[in-house]
């Protein structure tokens, strides 16, 4: 049965016509796609549907993780590290918890050689650290790899890779398959021979462009090294299988790995690791997938840095664990220190909306997603209360928020910002927590659509305090300009009645007013009434401004007049003077409309 839901896509019926009934196609484009082979025929897979696990499978603990910033991440950069730059990433990773790191291509530059012994001289890794460097297949390579972790005292393993795709085998490298099966096996020989008296080495091997090598030749090639190196689960062989560039969709290299995992020989002797890059943009996926399939070990960057579009980033990986509830066993808790840390190493600054660490990437500006974040950020502390838990013992579940920003170190500050786009949510939530101000709905409402015109004029983002501002001045702002004036407030309340006297001022004219047995707001609103300035109080809400002893009462008043409704305010440190004050404010907008 096929379906023309998705055209161009393949089902098990057989692929489905771009041309299918109700598509809506664009012009053909000027691109010569007709140049680029199907990555599907390039590679076949021999792993059948029965024999595919890693679609049901599901993520239980964090992998082997083996940030290769120092080598990998540091050769493509425009101005490598000097050693003060490796050093203090180096550093990074170790306070990180990172337990293994490819520090160098020891044969390839002298600074690499001389940060390798910097760590053999002055032990500046700690014991459990496992120290990995990079070496290319070629004698005199190994021997220089050799010198330069001889007398490191923790455990040491030799990265040798060698290209295996029939491009590069034939463009590069100039050998047929089994001439360069042979090479590999000799440079196996030979960090066999160089580094086997080191007392605690491993050995990793690389077929380079794994995911351009015909899956028999890749098995081959591996099942050689892993015997010539005798692998075994006391002493295992890291086999790293690279998508050096993706050439198809992450499926495809899931498809990959599961075929070596299930017929690699002594894989109980074996882990199994991966290095994707991110040349289509998938390399997460393809990470997270190779995991499912088999894999045990991931190489990668902080931030994903690396030649072309970079290595997979082993920050988002790691984090997306934590955001399923797993362990990534990595300390992300000062997640902006970590990012500064790296943007200093490698000169390059990470972009603002980079998962997890970007400046924007906890930040709504849409109306519709703050009031959601507003509203969750409300249920949280709520539940947290119920349950008697603070609120990072609760399980998290506020909307948009994938996980929470006080797990990395970051503050609720810049979680929700207001500009053009945004609503009544964001507003009232940048005001509850820059002021302490919490605004009835309806003045929500009223108050969005001045600050809408505000930023529309502008352009520019508003922070709490313009929006206070645009408060301040449009509910509070009458100031030494009212025409209304209301002094010498007393009221008396004895146990047979309650008496308000008041002075009122209504613009050059002046009397003194007296009710007996109704309260404040009444009785002035009823002078108002006398004096022809009918005022209905339709809603009365009273909030406060800031904390602590300089705390001022804010009242929030809803009036209708002859000539409508509208909300004003009031403040004072006197809760009484700050609702007389809010509802002379309403009698001096019905006076100045009239």
């Amino acid at each position: 049965m096929t379906s023309t839901a998705f055209p161009g896509i393949s089902t098990p019926a057989g692929p489905l016509p771009v041309n299918a009934p109700g598509w809506n196609r664009q012009r053909h484009s000027q691109m010569p796609s007709h140049r680029y082979a199907d990555p599907y025929d390039r590679v076949a897979i021999p792993l059948s549907d029965a024999e595919r696990t890693w679609p049901t499978r599901r993520f239980t603990a964090a992998p082997l993780w083996v940030p290769v910033d120092l080598r990998d991440g540091n050769q493509a950069l425009a101005e490598p590290m000097d050693p003060a730059r490796k050093r203090r990433f180096f550093d990074l990773m170790v306070a990180m918890g990172y337990k293994e790191i490819e520090v160098g291509y020891p044969s390839a530059s002298q600074t690499d050689f001389d940060f390798v012994r910097l760590i053999a001289e002055q032990g500046i890794a700690p014991e459990d650290v496992t120290i990995v460097v990079f070496t290319a297949a070629r004698r005199d390579l190994i021997a220089r790899t050799v010198e330069a972790v001889r007398g490191i005292r923790n455990p040491v393993v030799i990265h040798l890779y060698t290209a295996t795709a029939p491009i590069w085998r034939e463009t590069v490298l100039g050998r047929d398959r089994d001439e360069l099966r042979e090479l590999i096996l000799d440079a196996g020989r030979d960090v066999r021979a160089l580094a086997g008296d080191l007392p605690r080495v491993r050995f990793e091997f690389s077929p380079e462009v794994f995911m351009l090598t015909e899956p028999d030749y890749a098995l081959e090639v591996c099942n050689a090294m892993t015997a010539l190196w005798e692998a075994t689960p006391e002493r295992p062989v890291i086999l790293n299988l690279p998508a050096t560039v993706e050439i198809a969709t992450p499926n495809v290299y899931a498809d990959q790995i599961e075929y070596m995992h299930r017929n690699l020989e002594r894989r109980e002797g074996v882990i199994l690791s991966v290095h994707p890059h991110n040349d289509r943009g998938t390399g997460i996926a393809c990470a997270e997938l190779a995991l499912l399939a088999g894999a045990e070990r991931i190489e990668g960057c902080l931030f994903g840095n690396g030649e072309r579009t970079g290595n997979v980033d082993l920050v988002t990986l790691a984090l997306n664990l934590h955001a399923q509830g797993i362990d990534p066993m990595i300390d992300f808790s000062d997640i902006d220190e970590i990012r500064r840390t790296v943007e200093h190493s490698n000169r390059i600054e990470v972009h603002p909306r980079h998962p997890y660490v970007g400046d924007l990437v906890h930040t709504a500006f849409s109306g519709t997603h703050q009031d959601a974040i507003r509203k969750g950020f409300a249920e949280h502390r709520a539940r947290a209360a119920c349950e008697g838990r603070t609120e990072r013992e609760i399980a998290w579940r506020v909307p948009y928020l994938p996980v929470d920003p006080a797990d990395l170190g970051r503050s609720y500050d810049a979680v929700i910002r207001v500009n053009s786009q945004s609503g009544k949510g964001g507003i009232a939530y940048l005001l509850e927590t820059g002021f302490g101000v919490q605004l009835p709905r309806r003045l929500q409402i009223d108050l969005a659509g001045h600050v809408q015109r505000r930023a529309d004029e502008s352009g520019a983002e508003l922070d709490a305090h313009a929006l206070w501002r645009i408060f301040d001045e449009t509910y509070l702002g009458a100031g030494d300009d009212t025409r209304i004036a209301l002094s010498e407030v007393r009221i008396e309340e004895t146990a047979a009645e309650s008496r308000v006297a008041f002075r009122l001022r209504i613009d050059d004219v002046e009397t003194h007013a007296e009710r007996i047995g109704v309260g404040p707001v009444e009785a002035v609103t009823a002078e108002f009434a006398r004096r022809g300035l009918a005022i209905e109080v339709l809603d009365l809400h009273q909030t406060s401004i800031g904390s602590g002893n300089a705390v001022e009462a804010l009242t929030l008043l809803e009036h209708r007049s002859a000539h409508g409704t509208g909300w004003v305010a009031g403040r004072d440190r006197s809760v009484l003077t700050a609702t007389l004050n809010a509802v002379v404010a309403a009698a001096d907008a019905a006076l100045r409309t009239s």
